[in-house]
Formats: structure tokens, sequence, C-alpha cells
């Protein structure tokens, strides 16, 4: 059974690495460090992978063909493309992100290098709340940009997920001066219900990213990002490809096997505050 690639949950590869991944795949093999600090080795013949999953803020060096890497690409027998887009790009909290606008410039494209619709989804993740001049705020409100924007090009699955602040985002937002705020669990779910109900009204279905504690809010599905299952349907051939949980995961998380090519190494510039990956402290 052919395996699915990540490319990558561990930093952005598209934006920064590009030169990096066509070289991998020009190669047909992955050389790389694992999160254990062990080197290692994952074939990328296109014969022996399933569908080729991109992660990113910012496609723009893969859309020009930078390296070859479009041209690459299209020795893959599917693509699946995971674009995040939270309308944060250029702030202090993601400064090395994409204004919004021009990200949203990219997914006509996007989906035409993908073959379907169906192939891209868009992250609208995460939610991020703060404080500033005695006023609580977030990003909430670009979700009513962003969800018409990807629905009338017929995208149908967006996904989101509210912050978690690990100890080194903490650490990043003070030295920021980021006022970052955590509502609470019950603030949360409402939120999560305006958003589906909103993503109902434009036929989106809209997904969770590894947060049990949504369970049962109306119109949110838990999320499996990488989903063995939507790829065979979507696949060219019908190419089944395994069902199984990845168990690297968190244990929220829904998403079936694939094999990551990233780095942790591999620092990212995006410099989101909320990063749980980038092992910088600011």
């Amino acid at each position: 059974m052919k395996k699915i690639v990540s490319a990558s949950r561990r930093t952005d590869l598209p934006a920064f690495f590009p030169e990096w991944l066509a070289g991998a795949l020009r190669a047909g093999r992955a050389d790389f460090s694992g999160p254990s600090g062990r080197r290692k080795t994952v074939a990328l013949k296109p014969e022996d992978v399933h569908t080729l999953v991109l992660w990113s803020k910012n496609f723009s060096a893969l859309l020009a063909g930078r390296y070859g890497l479009r041209e690459l690409l299209g020795r893959y027998d599917q693509l699946y493309f995971l674009f995040t887009i939270t309308g944060l790009g250029g702030t202090v909290a993601e400064p090395g992100v994409p204004e919004a606008g021009e990200a949203l410039a990219q997914l006509p494209e996007l989906i035409r290098l993908a073959g379907d619709a169906r192939r891209v989804s868009v992250r609208f993740d995460p939610v991020v709340f703060w404080k500033e001049s005695g006023r609580t705020l977030s990003n909430l409100d670009f979700f009513d940009r962003l969800a018409p924007a990807a629905a009338a090009l017929g995208i149908r699955d967006m996904r989101f997920s509210f912050a978690q602040w690990y100890r080194k985002a903490v650490r990043r937002a003070r030295a920021r001066g980021f006022d970052f705020f955590d509502p609470s669990v019950e603030e949360k779910r409402a939120a999560a219900g305006e958003l589906a109900a909103r993503a109902s009204e434009l036929g989106l279905r809209l997904h969770a990213c590894s947060q049990g504690f949504l369970g049962g809010v109306e119109g949110v599905r838990p999320s499996a990002c990488i989903d063995g299952s939507l790829l065979g349907a979507l696949h060219p051939a019908r190419e089944r490809t395994s069902l199984a949980k990845d168990t690297t995961q968190r244990r929220d998380c829904r998403c079936t096997r694939s094999v990551d090519i990233g780095s942790y190494t591999q620092a990212c510039p995006h410099a989101c505050v909320y990063c749980y990956a980038n092992p910088g402290p600011v």
C-alpha cells in the first residue's frame, strides 16, 4: 500500500525551504533529522507515494515554480494542500506571514494545481484572543471574509482550532509584549458554534483540529487533516491507503498514518507567536 507523505507539520517547507523540498523530490528521497535528532530517510519516488500533502501559510514560491518545484510535483498522482490563513499575517502575532489578501489571492491557482477544489482545505488555525488598550480582541471576525472566499471557489472543508499556549509560546508572547488571553471552554464552545453556523450557510464542513473539548458542538466535526479515507476517494485511480490512526500525533488528533519529512531544525521564519514547533524564544 502506497504511503501518504506530509510536508510538513514541523516547519513550512513550501514557504521557506522550497529548494530543499525540490532537491528531495528530484532525488526521490528525503534525508533529514527526525524529532529525536536521529537522521532519517524517506523514499519519495512517485510510484511509492499515494498522496503528497503540503502544509503552508504561503505557497507563492511553489506556485511560481521556483527550483522546478511545480514541475516536480506534477509527477505525483495526487497533491493535497492544507493552507493556513488566519487573518493575522503581518501583525505581531504572525510577523513573517503574508497579509490576508495576498494569501487569499493564491487560492485559485492552488486549486488549479490540485486539480480539484476538494483537494484544498483552508485552516483558520488558530483562533487567537489578546488584550489591547483594555479591550479583548481576536481574529474571529476574519472568518466572515475567509469562509465566503473559500466556498465561492468550491472548497468544502475548513479547519480551525483555538490557540494552545505552550510554555515556550507563553515565553515568546511575553518577550514581544503580546498580551494573549485564553477564554474559558464555555466561551470557546460558543464561538465554535457560531463559526459552524456560518460555515453551514455557505455549504462548508467545519472541522476542529485536536480539540476534544468541542465535542458535541453542533456543526463541528473532529478533524483528520490527513484523512486516508478522503484521500483514497479523491485519488485519480481510487487507490486505497492506510486508514490507521497516526499514533505519532496528539490524542485528540484524528489524522491517519503518514510520513512527515520536515525537521524542527529547519526553523520557520514566520515567527508566529503561538507556534509549538519553532524552538526559538522570540
